[in-house]
């Protein structure tokens, strides 16, 4: 693990969690001191020059993202952080607010700095219960240090729906409604909680912004891959021999990842693909094993670095098998709200189900690559987008396994 650069998981081990006075002896709330000494709007540029970029899917700048709530000029304003961690097989968010949850709340009282907010959400999902405990202790102990000013944070816990994972559906759920996306425009930096502005930010996000403003933009630019700067935590799971969980600049491949960090697969079988980013992520063949895990070079062949989670599969896994779970994954957890999801989802549950029983038939495989291309852009949010991918990369990248199965 010699290679790993602990940005985010800087105190992972080294602090107890629940004792605000190690944070503060770690070197915790200097950035949020800095940040209260400069104006709001250098505060922003000095995170969108940081180049950090969404950790939680979506792979937006931070920085421009603030300055869209900044610029509407509201009186009220929200920060919003998400911690709905449901993809199957990631617990880095987990991981973060379970041993250096100050880190989390430093970086939203920032951001509620620099857009001019008072109230911040953390929303959690509901199958962490003994995480909003941490998290409500460690709101206590920055309350009676007087650390967070007059930023106020608050507690929600989800119901365990996948799409609140998606930041519109996370804002209805915190609203007390059903978890349904919105349309959008408008976004939620403009018209968000309440129909008021709201910045939106994954837990790794917010956590990585303390130490961008400790030690400046251009140290944290300067690491890991240009057009997404910084490290990433990821947790390997599936058929790897070290199933644990790593942090690494972003221009590490993905065979370092496996080969080096996850030291290969068990019982020195053949590697046959990985997936990247949880159940809504692509499957990865070995010829592409060289790509590095940022955000553009995983977008650029058709797969995603999305929540960080890393599957590996080995030669003997069928592919049909793992993706007809994964589409009654998607089936189970659609809302409903839009019609290419709601039957979409279902469909292809249907066929790939169809096609495991070795009843499937050639047209079932064009039928597949059209309805997944239809859903990458008619469905609502991103759930129904991403859905999709796994299906089209292994038909892409593992015809064969769909051919041994057809009648």
């Amino acid at each position: 693990m010699a290679e790993e650069m602990r940005i985010v998981l800087r105190n992972y081990g080294k602090i107890d969690p629940l004792n605000i006075e190690d944070y503060l002896k770690a070197g915790g709330y200097k950035g949020l001191e800095k940040a209260r000494a400069m104006s709001q709007i250098d505060l922003i540029n000095e995170v969108k020059k940081s180049g950090l970029r969404g950790r939680g899917g979506a792979g937006f700048n931070a920085g421009a993202k603030w300055s869209f709530s900044y610029n509407t000029g509201a009186e009220v304003k929200y920060v919003v952080c998400n911690a709905d961690e449901g993809e199957p097989g990631t617990y880095k968010d987990r991981i973060i607010m379970e041993n250096d949850p100050q880190s989390l709340l430093e970086g939203m009282a920032i951001c509620g700095y620099a857009i001019g907010a008072q109230k911040g959400y953390i929303y959690c999902r509901g199958e962490y219960p003994y995480v909003v405990d941490i998290l409500n202790q460690a709101i206590d102990q920055a309350k009676a240090k007087g650390v967070l000013g007059d930023f106020d944070i608050e507690v929600r816990m989800g119901a365990g729906a996948y799409v609140c994972g998606e930041e519109t559906a996370l804002i209805e759920s915190i609203e007390g409604h059903r978890g349904e996306p919105r349309f959008k425009p408008p976004f939620p930096p403009v018209a968000g909680l309440w129909s008021n502005p709201t910045i939106v930010n994954n837990v790794e996000t917010f956590a990585n912004i303390p130490v961008i403003l400790e030690k400046g933009a251009d140290w944290y630019s300067s690491i890991g891959a240009k057009s997404y700067p910084g490290t990433k935590v990821l947790t390997l799971t599936g058929d790897v021999n070290n199933r644990i969980f790593i942090e690494v600049p972003t221009d590490t491949t993905i065979r370092q990842v496996i080969y080096d960090f996850g030291g290969g697969i068990p019982d020195n079988k053949k590697f046959k693909a990985v997936q990247i980013g949880g159940t809504s992520g692509g499957f990865i063949p070995e010829s592409l094993l060289d790509t590095s895990i940022d955000f553009d070079s995983m977008s650029g062949i058709g797969a995603a670095l999305g929540s960080g989670a890393v599957f590996v599969m080995d030669e003997t896994r069928d592919i049909v098998d793992v993706v007809q779970r994964i589409t009654k994954f998607f089936e189970h957890e659609s809302c409903g709200k839009c019609t290419p999801c709601r039957e979409g989802t279902k469909r292809m549950n249907e066929i790939i189900c169809r096609l495991n029983s070795g009843q499937g038939l050639a047209y079932d495989l064009t039928t597949l690559e059209k309805l997944g291309r239809v859903m990458s852009v008619a469905c609502l949010c991103g759930l129904g987008q991403a859905a999709p991918a796994p299906v089209l990369t292994t038909l892409k990248h593992f015809a064969d396994d769909y051919s041994a199965h057809l009648n």
